[in-house]
């Protein structure tokens, strides 16, 4: 199941993480992550970007990461698209150019859709490399 922005309000400040919300990035059914720097990437390159939010996932939910259809349409490609339940930190955005001409995005930009999906009897928290992660990890 699809957590609805009405789901995810509830949850923010109660069990779940998204800081800074920003109200526009909540839509329907999924919530609009933001860079967290200003980038250039030019054509045929990949670039890591930080999201702007820091975020904390419960156990019974995970994440799925789209690249917005405005950016996707310019050429940009999202890599590596799935938050396990339980993980806290910057989220690492793998972002390739495969457009021929370069996209610059500015800090605080909407650039991926991140959809929270409710995960049935969860058994176990993500405790990765990547926790409590700050800023782009390689």
């Amino acid at each position: 199941m699809i957590l609805s922005s009405k789901e995810i309000k509830r949850r923010i400040g109660n069990d779940m993480v998204i800081e800074p919300f920003g109200k526009e990035s909540l839509q329907p059914a999924s919530y609009d992550l933001r860079a967290g720097v200003d980038v250039t990437i030019p054509s045929k390159t990949l670039k890591l970007v930080s999201s702007l939010e820091y975020v904390e996932l419960p156990q019974d939910v995970a994440g799925v990461l789209r690249t917005r259809s405005s950016y996707a349409r310019k050429g940009l490609v999202l890599g590596g698209g799935f938050i396990d339940p339980g993980f806290r930190g910057n989220l690492t955005l793998c972002l390739s150019n495969m457009g021929e001409k370069e996209i610059e995005l500015k800090k605080g930009e909407r650039i991926v859709q991140m959809l929270l999906l409710q995960v049935k009897a969860p058994s176990e928290a993500y405790n990765g490399q990547y926790q409590d992660s700050r800023g782009a990890v390689r």
